[in-house]
């Protein structure tokens, strides 16, 4: 057999999800940091959610089941992130106090804070909301080497604001889901004035729940506003928000119709949710900027269709952030 017919085996086999150990994207798997520009790093944690549906601690590994047949190149940007920079998968997040939400905020942010020391970007997958403040508090702010000591500018796509002031907790949890998207802006982590929060459709409990978003200073496109802008001119807004700051994308699977992503905690049914061709555009408004992370939360694989759509969309997502963040070291 010729050398390039062993090649091209092997490119057939490394896109079969059911061969191999699956890692994400089929990635090389190691737990060391070193000779990595993009990390995947997978958080199962479940416990900041604060509800029954505590199974978004399984989305890690759902995700990596799937994600070897997503390991593609991209079409519309024309290359293979995977020739022009060094993507591992660094594993799991290790939570030994797992039924702890602020024990294991704490152990998220420490562990974040070492790819920051070593300017690592990681694509992260959840895990719920609440994970997206601990990686925060790893990887922004002052002494950030990724962040250059600055607040990140956050592109939020999600169904709810996860800023909910009006709850000293969220059922037990103080650094929740439900709390993230505050207390990462008074920490300086975020700096919400050139922020933006797209896609908010929560049935929510009162009518003053975009209030909190207002008051912390977020640009904020609700469903329905978005409905009257359209994909152009929320892409426009997107990007003059963000400005030149270091970008980190949070993507909460909730944001998607739920035809789309059924395997999602708290489901928003009442009002269609984006299509995928829409998030994908909204997350491509970043490119060329300095994206220096993301996430995907809330992924409940028990809920899932037996095809695993939602961990398949889930990793499309991931596939996209990425993409984003090698784009700038092509």
């Amino acid at each position: 057999m010729s050398k390039n017919h062993e090649e091209q085996d092997k490119l057939m086999m490394n896109t079969m999800y059911w061969w191999g150990i699956p890692s994400f994207f089929k990635c090389n798997f190691q737990e060391n940091i070193e000779n990595t520009d993009i990390a995947f790093v997978g958080v199962p944690h479940s416990t900041g959610n604060g509800t029954t549906e505590r199974d978004q601690h399984l989305g890690p590994r759902a995700v990596r089941h799937v994600s070897g047949s997503l390991r593609r190149v991209h079409m519309k940007y024309e290359f293979s992130p995977w020739e022009v920079a060094r993507i591992n998968d660094l594993g799991d997040v290790p939570l030994p106090e797992a039924n702890n939400n602020e024990a294991c905020i704490r152990d998220i942010s420490n562990f974040y804070k070492k790819l920051s020391d070593s300017q690592v970007k990681p694509v992260s997958i959840g895990g719920d909301h609440s994970i997206t403040g601990g990686i925060l508090r790893g990887i922004s702010g002052k002494g950030s080497k990724l962040t250059d000591g600055q607040s990140v500018s956050l592109l939020h796509i999600d169904a709810h604001t996860d800023t909910f002031d009006n709850l000293d907790h969220f059922l037990g949890a103080r650094d929740s889901a439900a709390h993230w998207a505050s207390f990462c802006v008074r920490e300086g982590l975020i700096n919400a004035e050139t922020s933006i929060q797209v896609g908010l459709r929560g049935n929510t409990r009162t009518l003053d729940w975009l209030k909190p978003s207002y008051d912390l200073g977020y640009k904020v496109v609700t469903m329905d506003e978005y409905k009257k802008l359209g994909l152009v001119q929320t892409v426009e807004k997107i990007k003059s928000t963000l400005g030149s700051k270091p970008v980190y994308i949070t993507f909460d699977l909730d944001c998607l119709d739920p035809t789309i992503a059924p395997a999602v905690s708290n489901l928003e049914p009442g009002c269609n949710g984006f299509s995928i061709d829409e998030a994908i555009s909204l997350i491509q408004a970043v490119k060329g900027l300095n994206v220096i992370g993301g996430d995907i939360v809330c992924l409940m694989p028990t809920k899932d269709n037996p095809n695993n759509m939602t961990s398949m969309v889930a990793a499309s997502v991931a596939f996209e952030i990425m993409s984003q963040i090698a784009w700038n070291i092509k």
